[in-house]
């Protein structure tokens, strides 16, 4: 058994899904083991990612486990036998691991939702609102370690998935550049919400329920409800969430969010007359 390294968030997804089968099983991991016959050691590597299972050991462990979800038990086996090598892996060891798992997770995404309190979200901002961004940030970034964040970011907003965005008007109106920059951006947000699978929604300062949005989110949809994902910017970097309950909570919450927002097209106008101010 090769031990990985440094394992993806996909790869410590379908980890911690076969160790919470087993918990949910009753059994230990010794216990577990010995019906799979292999070492203890085995089942742990396996349930922390730092060894992968093949397709007739994990349906081996999901029988063990009375996991009848067959639906479920084909999705994780599709992530065990994915040997993708995304675009994302020509920055691995020259950006943070939390760039990369981001990319991976919205390459295999069904959807994605964002709420936007600050900034505009990643995937909808112009290269010199990007860049506005990330030279904000602290510690100070070198000119080469900027370039390869403008660079990835401009990579991922090749999606054609769909893409929901809840975006406060404070995000709109703060100027993380100057006044051409925040007017392009704005701009740039107006052409991308008329894309089929785009919806850019906003949230003005005197509309009610604002208290739902009080913070960002990014929302992707996995192959199956009970696999979907929430990532969270923390100090520290990227938190990626994926318990049951705090999954529905974060559902809710967008539901509140998007019911809390203006309608599609009194977005845009809402947009364009901010785009005209400036």
């Amino acid at each position: 058994m090769v031990k990985r390294r440094e394992p993806t968030a996909r790869q410590m997804r379908l980890a911690t899904e076969l160790r919470r089968l087993r918990e949910a099983a009753g059994l230990n991991s010794r216990q577990a083991a010995a019906l799979l016959g292999v070492s203890p050691a085995q089942i742990t590597h396996i349930e922390s990612a730092l060894a992968g299972a093949s397709e007739q050991r994990l349906r081996r462990l999901a029988s063990h486990y009375a996991c009848t979800d067959h639906e479920f038990i084909d999705a994780l086996v599709a992530m065990a036998a994915d040997r993708t090598r995304g675009w994302w892996e020509e920055y691995r060891g020259l950006l943070p691991t939390s760039f990369l798992d981001l990319s991976e997770l919205e390459h295999h995404a069904r959807f994605l939702r964002h709420v936007a309190i600050l900034y505009v979200p990643g995937l909808l901002q112009t290269e010199d609102y990007a860049r506005a961004v990330f030279s904000s940030r602290l510690p100070e970034l070198t000119d080469d370690e900027l370039e390869l964040r403008i660079r990835h970011r401009k990579a991922r907003q090749e999606f054609t998935i769909r893409y929901e965005a809840v975006i406060h008007e404070a995000a709109l109106r703060i100027r993380v550049g100057d006044r051409a920059t925040s007017k392009a951006q704005l701009v740039r947000l107006l052409e991308l919400s008329e894309a089929d699978h785009i919806t850019v929604r906003v949230i003005p300062f005197d509309l009610d329920g604002f208290a739902r949005a009080s913070s960002t989110m990014t929302y992707v949809g996995g192959p199956l409800p009970k696999l979907d994902t929430v990532v969270r910017d923390a100090l520290h970097g990227s938190a990626f969430i994926d318990s049951e309950a705090q999954l529905n909570t974060y559902r809710t919450s967008f539901r509140k969010v998007e019911a809390a927002s203006l309608e599609p097209a009194q977005s845009r106008e809402f947009v364009h007359r901010l785009a005209k101010e400036l």
